[in-house]
């Protein structure tokens, strides 16, 4: 069979100098990559603002990122497009087509593309939908969760959402409530397909608690709970802090980086709980399945998502979840073993964790909840819907 030729955009991937930063996606297209019946160029573009303002800090490292390099049996390119800070974003779709495109049609002279497919849905869709049209190309799109669920309501970028969904040849979701999420936006559900996210089942697995505490400095005897993702308010780590008043002895352990940290430092300190507040900061994601074992539960008191890779990884290593009835979680905790979903508050949480904890289930009944998830199952999947796309063209 003739390799499929893919051009797939993602903003979101990893770099050098954020190496967790869309790792997901990076899995996936590795997993894809490995099977050899696709010719998958990945096109991670960098938005950079206008100079001056290309010179402040948090822009200038990005300048000297590679252009192209291959990670993980990815050729990974990294074109620059303008970006506009202070404008809500409602500029980076068209912006972003405009900084790849020339780059897009090089390609495409030199080795025609079967399919044009985006990784999540604002600027990345837009984008991928407008590129597709210009070559007479089927596109794909997925949905993850925030990407629609803020994008798709935000002034200045639902109507493009809309546009993006409505015009794309076909649409995945990581889970049932976010393709009924795509529905309500007026796309026909027959062309949304439900596409779960994978798992790495080398690297998540469960690790002896005892050792995994040791590395990370935490008591043998106290009940840890682990917090997984970005230091944000939509993840809701504050209400997990505010659990703790009412869990005496209770660890919680915080893995990542974002801008709520101060406000959640400020936050522990005036309850009198920062001494049991541990914050990692970015952890590598292959050492994730350590803080994962070194805790009794994964607590995640979200406001949304799709389907969080960060549960499926938690069951992955044997640790129950408490997050919220969200529809994601209520597809993935189908049995009491995997974990509590309540409502976002900490008195809940305070109430799920206790339970929880004292009635802990086996590891071996919390696994069976990951156990249909891996990355080779999410590729083949994923290539199978592009093969449908591309063979209706």
């Amino acid at each position: 069979m003739k390799p499929l030729r893919v051009l797939s955009l993602s903003t979101l991937y990893p770099n050098a100098l954020t190496p967790n930063f869309g790792v997901f996606v990076e899995r996936q297209m590795a997993a894809v990559a490995a099977r050899g019946d696709v010719d998958l160029v990945m096109v991670n573009p960098i938005g950079l603002p206008p100079f001056p303002l290309s010179l402040h800090p948090r822009y200038r490292a990005l300048r000297g990122l590679a252009k192209a390099e291959q990670r993980h049996g990815v050729n990974v390119l990294r074109p620059r497009f303008t970006l506009l800070p202070g404008t809500g974003g409602c500029f980076n779709a068209r912006l972003e087509y405009a900084g790849i495109m020339p780059l897009v049609r090089k390609l495409h002279a030199a080795a025609p593309f079967d399919l044009v497919d985006a990784q999540f849905f604002y600027p990345d869709g837009p984008a991928a939908v407008r590129i597709a049209r210009e070559l007479g190309l089927p596109s794909s799109i997925k949905a993850r969760g925030a990407d629609v669920q803020f994008w798709g309501q935000a002034a200045g970028t639902a109507e493009q959402v809309r546009a993006a969904a409505q015009g794309a040849s076909g649409l995945l979701a990581v889970s049932g409530g976010l393709a009924d999420e795509l529905a309500a936006l007026g796309v026909d559900p027959a062309k949304i397909t439900v596409h779960r996210t994978g798992l790495d089942r080398a690297v998540f697995r469960p690790l002896d608690r005892a050792a995994s505490r040791a590395k990370l400095g935490l008591p043998a005897d106290a009940p840890v709970l682990a917090c997984v993702g970005a230091l944000i308010e939509r993840k809701g780590q504050g209400i997990a802090i505010q659990a703790l008043t009412t869990l005496p002895g209770a660890i919680l352990v915080l893995a990542g980086a974002g801008a709520d940290e101060a406000r959640l430092r400020l936050l522990a300190a005036r309850l009198g709980v920062a001494a049991r507040v541990r914050f990692l900061g970015p952890v590598p994601h292959a050492d994730l399945p350590i803080v994962l074992s070194a805790a009794d539960l994964f607590v995640l008191p979200t406001a949304s998502e799709g389907l969080a890779n960060a549960w499926v990884e938690a069951l992955a290593c044997g640790t129950p979840v408490v997050t919220t009835p969200i529809p994601g979680a209520q597809e993935l905790l189908t049995d009491p073993a995997y974990g509590r979903m309540v409502e976002r508050n900490a008195d809940a949480f305070a109430r799920a964790i206790n339970a929880q904890l004292a009635a802990p289930p086996p590891r071996e009944a919390v696994l069976a909840g990951a156990a249909e998830f891996s990355w080779e199952a999410n590729a083949e999947a994923l290539v199978a819907h592009w093969r449908k796309l591309a063979s209706g063209r």
